[in-house]
């Protein structure tokens, strides 16, 4: 995670930014797992990783990605990470688990390191560049009446 920009101290993004660090926790433990065989740690892991990602995306999309897509200049990006979010989660929500595709699961956490090195490093910074003040207002208002 950068600490250059200063974009962490808009509350939504200081936020997405932590939710971040506890997914790719999760996912490194998840990672682990499967490379040293221990599968039933990995299927516990694995629905762990999942329960985070759903409401985390959820935010993201209705809130900061929204406000971009009004915006107009990032919506192609965005666009690109919605994309990447179902990629994600239909692989790995989509996973057997009774015989899980330990491969396709290993893809989608690279695929997700990748996605959050995106949102960390390009789309964080650059939204607090593009967004005026008052979608940061709508923005941190829907967050504090949804947490309240």
């Amino acid at each position: 995670m950068c600490n250059y920009c200063g974009c962490r101290e808009f509350p939504l993004i200081g936020r997405l930014t932590e939710e971040h660090g506890a997914i790719e926790e999760t996912a490194g433990a998840l990672r682990r797992a499967i490379n040293e065989g221990r599968y039933g740690d990995a299927v516990l892991l694995l629905d762990e990783l999942v329960a985070q990602l759903v409401p985390h995306t959820v935010t993201e999309e209705n809130g900061l990605f929204a406000e971009l897509r009004a915006e107009g200049s990032l919506a192609e990006a965005v666009d690109l990470l919605c994309a990447e979010h179902d990629d994600i989660h239909g692989v790995l929500s989509g996973i057997d688990r009774a015989g899980p595709d330990w491969t396709a699961v290993l893809e989608a956490l690279h695929k997700l390191r990748r996605h959050i090195d995106s949102e960390e490093h390009g789309l964080f910074p650059a939204a607090v560049i593009m967004l005026p003040i008052p979608a940061w207002d709508r923005i941190t208002a829907e967050q504090s009446a949804a947490s309240g």
